[in-house]
């Protein structure tokens, strides 16, 4: 997932649309700029209002003023905020006021220097500092090291902060900011270098360097080849490396956090993006396939595996893994540990919170018919199947017969590899479960 392209307005070159001779650079005290007791003066009593009209989010703890365009009737101030980050302000006549926050305002004009509009009060002495709560607010670890500010649109503004330790973000604020509003959050891996949206204080190799954090956690043995990023999600963000050794791994970064989640490895990760591009993918998922044979048949599910899928698993010491069978329309889901392993066929798997998407239910036909001939009821053919719902000990199956006469509920122990029914029921005795029966040849009638 890559954000979309997004057009900012010239923000940064405020200080270009003042008139020179408006503002003039303060004087200097002990090498620091001076701050006018009466500018302070009036900034305090005319500011808060300009800041109130705004919608900023911000309780002024100092201001002052600056200067004014008497041609355009336009004011201009200096404000701090108790909350953090400061602005400068222009308040014009019969328009809404503008403001640009000390990180835009301050920002070096294109002959080096500082604008006319460049923050002096002590408490935006620091503004990169005040984007600290904006990036905890969006749920993102980042002791901040460096900011600056990209633009503005009419709706948000952008800003970049680096990170002690090498990451780097891109943050998005309401325009003008307000701690209140909406923050997101983006590593700077998700934008191109380059782009109207890229960032500076880090580089892509800096970046990268997560990886290698990522790798000495992992645990898999690998001396990197190369790396690179594949793409984030809401919650995680996904890198590739490839090992020495030829083999590869997708490692799962918590983006709020960057701690490492887990390694899939190149032969399991075709869901990310793609899957792993700097190592063979297909040998490794040849290699894998065998792998799952063994360990199917080792858990009494003998199966020649032709294709496998991986499920998402909430514990890191399973693998869930959905297997199609060569030759066979059997199919299972397998949840396979360090020590051994449960295969469930496609019927029972929906009982213990899995479904198979490579097995088609018409296989199952004629196991359920089977089972029916155990309650002597051998003259149903089954047709159709609909899997009712579970408890915590038992799953119910709705079967249809082909001949058309009303079909059956039949129940099956769960968390069993290889179950055998052990409750049959009329449609007229399963009303209560899941609904009642719900075939079409199976409804009964009130």
């Amino acid at each position: 997932m890559r954000p979309f392209a997004i057009g900012l307005s010239a923000a940064l070159a405020v200080a270009i649309l003042i008139p020179a001779a408006v503002i003039s650079a303060p004087k200097e005290e002990k090498g620091k700029p001076a701050i006018d007791a009466k500018a302070r003066e009036q900034g305090m009593k005319e500011a808060p209002a300009i800041i109130q009209a705004s919608g900023a989010g911000c309780t002024v703890s100092d201001a002052r003023y600056i200067g004014a365009d008497a041609k355009s009737g336009s004011k201009y101030y200096e404000v701090a905020c108790s909350e953090g980050m400061g602005f400068a302000a222009i308040a014009k006549k019969d328009a809404a006021p503008q403001l640009y926050s000390c990180l835009e305002s301050s920002a070096p004009q294109a002959d080096g220097k500082q604008g006319g509009l460049a923050c002096i009060l002590p408490g935006n002495a620091n503004p990169g500092a005040a984007l600290a709560p904006y990036v905890k607010k969006a749920g993102v670890t980042c002791d901040v090291e460096n900011a600056r500010a990209i633009g503005s649109s009419t709706k948000n503004s952008y800003f970049e902060v680096a990170c002690k330790g090498g990451a780097g973000y891109v943050v998005q604020t309401a325009a003008p900011m307000n701690l209140a509003g909406e923050v997101v959050v983006n590593s700077c891996l998700l934008y191109e270098e380059g782009g109207n949206i890229s960032c500076k204080l880090t580089n892509r190799q800096t970046q990268l360097q997560v990886v290698d954090t990522l790798n000495a956690g992992a645990g898999t043995n690998c001396a990197i080849k190369d790396k690179r990023y594949v793409l984030s999600t809401k919650t995680d963000n996904y890198f590739e490396v490839a090992c020495q050794d030829g083999k590869g791994y997708m490692y799962q970064q918590t983006s709020a956090t960057g701690a490492f989640a887990r390694a899939i490895p190149c032969a399991q990760a075709g869901f990310v993006g793609g899957g792993c591009t700097m190592t063979d993918a297909v040998a490794a998922q040849t290699e894998a396939a065998g792998l799952y044979t063994k360990l199917a048949t080792k858990a009494g599910f003998p199966c020649d595996v032709e294709k496998y899928g991986m499920l998402p698993s909430n514990d890191p010491k399973k693998e869930v893994v959905e297997l199609k069978c060569k030759g066979s329309d059997v199919g299972g889901i397998a949840i396979f540990t360090a020590t051994g392993g449960t295969v469930y066929d496609c019927l029972t798997a929906e009982f213990n919170g899995y479904r198979c998407t490579f097995t088609k239910k018409e296989t199952q036909y004629a196991r359920l018919t089977n089972d029916l001939k155990g309650f002597n009821k051998a003259s149903c053919q089954v047709s159709d199947v609909r899997v009712m719902g579970s408890n915590d000990s038992e799953g119910f199956v709705e079967v249809a017969c082909s001949d058309g006469l009303p079909g059956w509920v039949l129940g099956y122990p769960v968390g069993v590899a290889k179950p055998a029914a052990k409750e049959f029921l009329s449609c007229v005795q399963a009303k209560g479960i899941g609904g009642g029966c719900k075939l079409p040849t199976n409804k009964v009638k009130s």
